[in-house]
């Protein structure tokens, strides 16, 4: 190979490198477009026992230990140390909105509710409306409406006055033991 063949060669390869590193500038532009527009699904992440404005309200001292778990649940932590304090903790991870906690902590005094205190509570109807997609403007909810004609086509079902109900079976007498006799 004569060294003008081989001094071509060169150029050659070197304009070919050139060439492809101009060709991964384009294409990283076009993949940093094509990120930009498809974005992946991010959840709404909620943990921990959500307790509504509603359940707070119905709370009041000297409800027992079973009353207070009747009514908010079984709480997130409870501790060895502190087992007349129970903590109930939620929180709420939105898609480009900063996490969202809310505490309330129960106090008792033996079984007895002595305080409660905590975070303000959001409503039921205001912690479902945080959840939901948001719609977007240009789409319209139809209007539901039916003419009497339309609703004539379903007769309303029957009710029957006076259902006949099967007589209730007969319950035994007694029960056997649960537990073997002790001896």
């Amino acid at each position: 190979m004569s060294v003008k063949a081989h001094r071509s060669a060169h150029l050659g390869l070197i304009f070919l490198l050139g060439a492809a590193l101009a060709g991964c500038s384009s294409l990283d532009g076009a993949s940093q477009r094509l990120v930009r527009v498809v974005t992946p699904y991010k959840a709404v992440v909620v943990q921990g026992n959500f307790i509504s404005r509603e359940q707070v309200e119905v709370l009041q001292p000297g409800m027992s230990r079973q009353q207070v778990r009747d009514i908010l649940g079984t709480p997130l932590v409870t501790s060895l140390f502190h087992a007349d304090r129970w903590e109930y903790v939620f929180t709420l991870q939105r898609p480009g909105v900063d996490l969202e906690a809310r505490k309330l902590s129960v106090f008792f005094q033996g079984d007895v509710l002595e305080r409660f205190e905590g975070d303000t509570m959001p409503s039921e109807s205001e912690f479902v409306a945080t959840l939901g997609s948001p719609r977007p403007a240009q789409a319209k909810v139809p209007v539901l409406e039916a003419t009497p004609e339309q609703l004539a086509r379903f007769p309303a079902p029957q009710r029957a006055t006076n259902p006949v109900l099967a007589p209730a079976p007969a319950l035994p007498a007694s029960y056997p033991p649960l537990e073997a006799p002790a001896r």
